[in-house]
C-alpha cells in the first residue's frame, strides 16, 4: 500500500487525488483535490507536515521531505500551493513552493527556500537553504540565479502543465 501511517500521523488525500501504487506517503501528509504523485515518488511526512494543494502534480522519482526539530535547529514542513508542476528527480526539503510554479527536472529546493508564485525553476537548478526566488522570472543554475522575465508562452505554460497533469491523473483514474 503506497500510503500508510506513521505513529500519530496520518495521510489526508483528497478522494479526487492520485497515488501511483509505486508511490510512497507516509505520515503527515496533505494532498489536494485533483492533485497527482506518480511513480516513485516519496513524500515522508514522519517528523513534520508535508502540504501538497490542489491541482498539482508530483512527477516521478521526486522526494518530498522535512525538518524535525533539534538543538541544532527549527523543524520546518514543507508547502507547496496550486496549480504546481514538479519535474521528474526533484528533491524539496522543508521549504514552501507558491501557486502556479514549475519546479524543473532533476531540481533541488533546499529548507527554508521560498519560490513565489509565478516563478520557473529550470531543469537540474540549485535553491541554496533561505533562497527567495521571486515570482515572474525564469532562474536558473546551481546556484540559482534570475535569468529573465517569463514570456507570455511561458506563463500560459504554467497552468497549462497543471491542467494537463489533472486530465493526465483522470485518465489514470478512468474518470472522464
Amino acid at each position: 500500500m503506497p500510503v500508510r501511517s506513521f505513529e500519530n500521523f496520518v495521510p489526508d488525500i483528497h478522494p479526487s487525488a492520485y497515488i501511483d501504487e509505486a508511490a510512497t506517503v507516509i505520515g503527515l501528509v496533505a494532498v489536494g483535490a485533483d492533485s497527482s504523485l506518480w511513480p516513485g515518488v516519496v513524500a515522508r511526512g514522519d517528523v513534520n507536515s508535508i502540504n501538497i494543494g490542489e491541482s498539482t502534480n508530483i512527477q516521478d522519482g521526486s522526494i518530498l521531505h522535512v525538518t524535525h526539530n533539534s538543538e541544532f535547529f527549527s523543524g520546518a514542513g514543507l508547502e507547496i500551493g496550486d496549480n504546481v508542476t514538479v519535474g521528474h528527480l526533484v528533491c524539496l526539503h522543508a521549504c514552501k513552493i507558491e501557486d502556479n510554479c514549475l519546479i524543473g527536472m532533476g531540481s533541488l529546493v533546499m529548507d527554508g527556500a521560498v519560490v513565489q508564485s509565478g516563478a520557473m525553476l529550470g531543469a537540474g537548478s540549485l535553491v541554496a537553504p533561505g533562497k527567495v526566488l521571486e515570482g515572474g522570472y525564469l532562474w536558473l543554475g546551481r546556484p540559482a540565479k534570475r535569468h529573465r522575465p517569463l514570456t507570455d508562452q511561458e506563463r500560459e505554460y504554467l497552468a497549462y502543465s497543471a491542467r494537463h497533469y489533472v486530465s493526465l491523473k483522470n485518465r489514470h483514474l478512468g474518470v472522464s
